[in-house]
């Protein structure tokens, strides 16, 4: 599978498996709306080897022109609004762009008989954990935000397209990515970002909640492994087996950076917060093509050089995240 469509590309996670893909060998083809969490400084390294069309995904008669155009092997779909927060808002775009947006380009590639239709979900869509225990592949679906029902609902509509139509769906869940180039409203990148400027750091209730942290490339090299080995119907849970409570994450970036943890200050705890999420990546593992993946220690390191030596991307959108909140 040679020609991809990839949505979502100049996105976090999506820019960085435009560049893997470039550098494999792919064509490439990608989609983005360019909304505020797009920019195509992540990709201008490969935007000579790659189509872009800037489209919104909802757009049933764009997405079919442009798959008529390009007639991709396979499409990788992460374009996605994201950010819990935003969803507790306004859940209003997440509904339109993850599972409007999710049923045009599945209809799409069933018009135009794609062979994979790779299905990002999230972590989240299976709620949240107490202390023990771990979500695999055939736990029940249990999202308790606007974000992760609006990613479950996109979740089981290409599930139902495979089942339906015999669309080769194929459902990928990663657990939360970190690494260069996140958009400055996530942990990592805000709490780096405030620790250079000496700025207090929000951290929601007592930052007892547990994530599993995934660097970005490792995330992008257990898709590409799915898309060329996995099995249509099937899911994939893509986690680190990295476990963090939030308050770690903190002190440890404040650690690397020789900052004082008296910049760290608890607010009120986000509506409806998940306690925990860990994965069972027992399937994936077993899949080819996947390296050693890169330790929370070494990735966390590489992330605070990054932006420590990019700062005036990360003013610029920090600047801009201040006027949309405004």
């Amino acid at each position: 599978m040679k020609k991809l469509l990839i949505t979502g590309g100049a996105g976090f996670i999506g820019s960085e498996f435009v560049r893997q893909a470039v550098r494999l060998g792919y064509s490439v083809s990608v989609v983005d709306a360019l909304s505020y969490a797009g920019d195509m400084s992540r990709i201008e390294k490969v935007e000579k080897k790659i189509t872009f069309y800037k489209a919104d995904i909802e757009n049933l008669e764009f997405m079919r022109y442009i798959f008529e155009t390009e007639r991709p092997d396979a499409v990788v779909h992460w374009a996605a609004e994201s950010h819990v927060d935003r969803s507790i808002m306004d859940a209003t775009p997440f509904l339109e762009t993850n599972i409007k947006g999710t049923h045009s380009l599945l209809e799409a590639s069933r018009h135009c008989k794609v062979k994979r239709f790779i299905n990002i979900s999230t972590d989240e869509v299976y709620g949240e954990l107490a202390a023990e225990g771990h979500f695999d592949e055939t736990s029940p679906l249990a999202p308790n935000s606007p974000y992760s029902v609006s990613k479950a609902s996109a979740d089981m509509l290409g599930r139902s397209y495979f089942r339906t139509y015999g669309l080769p769906v194929i459902t990928v869940r990663p657990s939360n990515n970190y690494g260069p180039w996140q958009y400055p409203e996530k942990l990592i990148p805000v709490v780096i970002l405030k620790a250079l400027r000496n700025e207090k750091i929000p951290v929601y209730g007592k930052g007892e909640n547990i994530r599993e942290w995934l660097f970005v490339s490792d995330c992008a090299r257990a898709v590409f492994s799915v898309l060329e080995h996995g099995n249509p119907g099937d899911i994939y849970n893509v986690g680190s087996g990295e476990e963090k409570r939030n308050i770690e994450v903190v002190k440890g970036i404040l650690h690397l950076m020789g900052r004082p943890e008296k910049l760290i200050e608890f607010v009120k705890d986000r509506p409806g917060h998940d306690y925990r999420y860990s994965l069972d990546s027992t399937k994936i593992g077993k899949q080819p093509g996947l390296k050693k993946r890169v330790s929370f220690e070494k990735g966390i390191k590489a992330t605070v050089q990054w932006y420590t030596d990019n700062m005036p991307w990360v003013e610029g959108k920090y600047n801009q995240e201040l006027r949309i909140k405004n």
